[in-house]
């Protein structure tokens, strides 16, 4: 039962929460797979790679903070727990252990744009039903994509 009053019909609500939850999962397995890589980067491009590292965890995180809280808006329960995001997340695993810099962007590159590409399908799903959550997953997708171009030159020097 949702705790907020909302204005949406309850159709449009379940849309554009389906389409926030799946964000969220994504989201947060993404800053973890940016972490996870952070901690483990190395090689002669390491400083600049780490640094790009922690700046996609923290887009990540912040924008996964307004996703969940958007859901609480809609009266939709937001799911954080790690299985949930195990379960339903898209983004490419990255191998244990030790990640040479090119890898690492290699593996963000990827990760950047299959969650991008999700966010793409879930922003053409949202919109008709909501169009503040449209908004909202708008503009994450611009601040992920700048991540991935940046990654992208960086994997082309």
């Amino acid at each position: 039962m949702p705790v907020t009053d909302h204005s949406l019909p309850e159709r449009d609500r379940e849309t554009a929460g389906a389409a926030l939850q799946a964000t969220l999962a994504d989201l947060l397995d993404l800053s973890l797979v940016a972490k996870q890589a952070h901690w483990n980067v190395y090689g002669p491009r390491f400083r600049s790679v780490h640094l790009q590292l922690d700046e996609v965890a923290t887009v990540a995180r912040n924008h996964a903070d307004t996703v969940a809280e958007r859901a609480a808006t809609l009266g939709v329960s937001p799911d954080g727990r790690a299985a949930t995001i195990a379960g339903a997340s898209g983004v490419p695993a990255l191998p244990p252990g030790w990640t040479e810099d090119s890898d690492a962007v290699e593996a963000l590159v990827r990760a950047l744009s299959a969650v991008t590409a999700r966010l793409r399908r879930r922003i053409a799903e949202a919109g008709p039903a909501d169009v503040v959550t449209e908004d909202l997953l708008i503009g994450l997708t611009a601040d992920l994509e700048r991540q991935s171009w940046m990654f992208q030159a960086e994997n082309r020097g």
